[in-house]
């Protein structure tokens, strides 16, 4: 194996993070370009090693038709050729073709394959060449401090193990081995902002040093030291509860440079584009609903938002409401999406009955078991327990203050339009318990 150096840097990382057992599903985001294409021959000699389990994700942009789709056969070919499991997917011609929107549809596409696959650890093929586009394009763009950091070796699943190695010894490395990557013609146009770094500012930072790439990963760790005092600091304030959620009574009182730090963490935490504009946008809407008990949310991407109340601050993301609907006919274990519905006969009344927030309740049925278990629709109605008339289901959420983005997760158990019954809520006064119980409902996660 020539060129040792690349692979050695690769080896050392995976020992770094653990990385190196049997029973691990590791991953390389794999364009087939020289970067992806010297990480993942890497890895494929460190498997016959370490014997881990390696997997290569192309996402086919569609920008560039023929050429595209001749570039992700390529990568198959080589996939085939060297045992590694190839799994690609295809973006519709129709997506917008900006460097942001490619970049979220990747990030997308990865998250998806590391669920389907169940992969440990997915590699992107950064190189300390990206490191100095990065910085140079945050400085453009006005991220300050924390856009000097460059690019975060480790961000939840996703790894970058040659972050120390440059793009010269990326192509001699290819050289040396006979690889023969995708050319990208894409890369020699400078529509598009890293492009015109890449090509145009980059080369005469070389004529001022030619050791640039190393001096400014130098100026990206000094930054990077930097900011991790100011985390430790904001650590020891109680901003953040244990699922990383912001406390908005913490925030409220810190003070405006604070609450900026903490804005930027959030955008590269969830490894979003951000720039000094945007977080200023966050800052005003957080400013403007923290003291709203239902809260309210904001656009962070097309498929995150932003979610402000009186208690949290969090990061919400799409999902897709369930659409289906089971027919509740008989007492027994009903699957519902990811969750488990049961429906018992009633042996024993408790002394206690659960509270509301429980999902479990006790009921009393002077009817045969005839419901329908289903998420809101327009005109349900319910009569809450302890009430004499039905009101409309929308304005009882918004009476429980249940956040907009938990409306459509809500499993309730309904008769027609009218809900008996909303886990984790309450029930209608129509089922309630008074001297009778018959049976007992209850909902759960699957196993």
């Amino acid at each position: 194996m020539k060129n040792k150096n690349v692979i050695s840097n690769v080896e050392i990382f995976l020992k770094q993070y653990n990385l190196t057992a049997s029973t691990n599903n590791l991953a390389v985001a794999f364009s087939g370009g020289f970067d992806s294409m010297c990480l993942l021959h890497c890895l494929i000699q460190l498997r016959n090693q370490y014997k881990f389990n390696l997997y290569a994700f192309h996402l086919n942009h569609n920008w560039r038709k023929e050429e595209s789709l001749n570039e992700a056969n390529r990568c198959k070919e080589f996939c085939q050729e060297n045992d590694v499991t190839f799994y690609t997917e295809t973006l519709s011609e129709f997506e917008k073709h900006t460097e942001t929107r490619a970049r979220e549809l990747r990030y997308e596409f990865f998250k998806r394959a590391i669920e389907k696959f169940n992969i440990t650890a997915l590699f992107t093929a950064h190189t300390k060449s990206d490191i100095s586009e990065t910085v140079i394009y945050r400085i453009i763009k006005g991220t300050g401090i924390k856009g000097l950091c460059g690019i975060s070796p480790n961000i939840n699943k996703i790894y970058r193990p040659i972050l120390d190695v440059s793009r010269c010894e990326i192509e001699q490395y290819c050289n040396e081995n006979n690889l023969l990557p995708n050319n990208d013609s894409s890369n020699a146009k400078n529509d598009y902002s890293r492009n015109f770094i890449r090509n145009e500012i980059l080369p005469k930072f070389k004529k001022i040093n030619t050791n640039y790439e190393q001096a400014i990963s130098s100026l990206a760790n000094l930054a990077f030291e930097s900011e991790e005092i100011v985390k430790e600091y904001i650590s020891l304030l109680g901003v953040y509860d244990n699922f990383g959620k912001i406390n908005s009574c913490v925030y409220k009182n810190l003070s405006n440079n604070l609450k900026k730090r903490i804005i930027y963490e959030l955008f590269v935490k969830n490894d979003f584009e951000y720039t000094q504009q945007r977080v200023l946008n966050v800052l005003t809407f957080i400013k403007e609903n923290i003291n709203k008990k239902s809260g309210n949310r904001c656009s962070l991407t097309n498929n995150y938002w932003l979610f402000v109340n009186t208690e949290k601050i969090y990061v919400i993301s799409r999902k897709e409401k369930i659409q289906d609907e089971i027919k509740i006919l008989k007492e027994g274990i009903y699957d519902f999406g990811e969750f488990v519905f049961s429906i018992k006969k009633c042996d024993n009344m408790p002394i206690v009955f659960p509270k509301d927030s429980e999902y479990k309740a006790y009921i009393n049925l002077t009817e045969d078991i005839n419901f329908v278990l289903r998420t809101r629709r327009n005109g349900d109605v319910i009569q809450p327990l302890g009430t004499k008339g039905t009101m409309k289901f929308k304005k009882y959420l918004i009476n429980k203050n249940i956040p907009q983005h938990k409306k459509d997760d809500i499993v309730l158990l309904c008769k027609s339009n009218e809900v008996l019954w909303a886990s984790g809520l309450g029930i209608s006064e129509k089922i309630k318990v008074v001297n009778n119980c018959t049976h007992v409902i209850e909902l759960r996660n699957k196993e």
